[in-house]
């Protein structure tokens, strides 16, 4: 394991490293090929991921398999701009913003504003152009099995203006961030096992972190759905914040856990058919309900 964890941190500098030199479009290139390098020698993990998108979109076998593998293509160019991304001068400017007045009207209640998004695009990517444009951004840890790549994340993050709440979730500290009126960004397409809420997602059983709705609720404060989404041309990125998420029989957002939870997923879902490909479809999404 030790042998594994030194021969994956060796070929993340040397990525770094070659990343960094690259024009940005090469870059992008390099990565797509890495990813499909990947993709091509993980067999069980892919056949797992195309089951789940056959299952979960209701498509036949060579529209997942197309899906998957442009997935894996996405994932590798998000690595290399990741990578990239601190020594890279101007990365607002292959962004284009839709919706940023629902974030302004949001920040104006002065209650902090929880975005809500997925594994989906570049969300790094997200966070660092929200904060280039001013707004005091806050993103979950990203812990990894290997301390030096979480402090590499993190690290990267401080260097574009995005703060970090702690190395895993504090509770404590995504409150207090709240309290001062930023923004937290939080991911929830992940299988939340017993400690979550099992409600739909992609019209499929899944144990979903209700934390978010909660927050929302004690706090009164908004949750913005906000998507990226990459381009045909896999360079630039359109950045989509919605508008506050509401309780369709009018309570306050949050009141009804449950309820709150599933309209959380439903937004995720409906933008995960609309991009299937920019979704990350490796992750076992409904591992402790349905074994997938």
């Amino acid at each position: 394991m030790k042998l594994k964890s030194e021969l994956t941190w060796t070929i993340i500098n040397i990525l770094k490293f070659m990343f960094g030199k690259l024009p940005g479009f090469l870059s992008i290139r390099v990565g797509a090929a890495m990813g499909v390098l990947l993709w091509s020698l993980s067999k069980k993990k892919v056949d797992k991921a195309e089951k789940n998108a056959v299952m979960a979109l209701g498509i036949g076998v060579t529209k997942a398999r197309k899906i998957v593998r442009e997935s894996y293509a996405n994932l590798g160019r998000s690595v290399a701009e990741i990578l990239r991304m601190s020594e890279t001068e101007n990365i607002e400017e292959l962004i284009t913003f839709y919706g940023e007045d629902n974030l302004v009207k949001a920040m104006e209640k002065g209650r902090g504003v929880i975005f809500l998004t997925a594994h989906f695009g570049n969300w790094e990517l997200l966070a660092a152009n929200v904060a280039k444009r001013g707004f005091p951004m806050n993103a979950i840890g990203a812990q990894q099995r290997d301390s030096r790549i979480t402090d590499l994340i993190i690290e990267t993050r401080n260097k574009l203006g995005v703060k970090t709440i702690s190395k895993g979730f504090s509770l404590k500290s995504a409150l207090q961030c709240l309290r001062r009126g930023e923004i937290l960004g939080i991911l929830i397409d992940q299988d939340a096992k017993e400690k979550g809420v099992v409600v739909p997602f992609l019209d499929l059983p899944a144990s979903t972190p209700y934390g978010p709705v909660k927050m929302a609720h004690k706090l009164g404060c908004p949750i913005l759905p906000v998507f990226i989404v990459r381009k045909e041309d896999h360079i630039h990125h359109d950045i989509h914040i919605l508008s506050p998420l509401e309780d369709p029989e009018g309570k306050p957002f949050g009141e009804d856990v449950e309820r709150s939870t599933e309209v959380c997923n439903d937004i995720l879902s409906t933008w995960i058919r609309l991009y299937p490909e920019q979704w990350f479809w490796l992750y076992p999404r409904w591992a402790s309900t349905l074994g997938k």
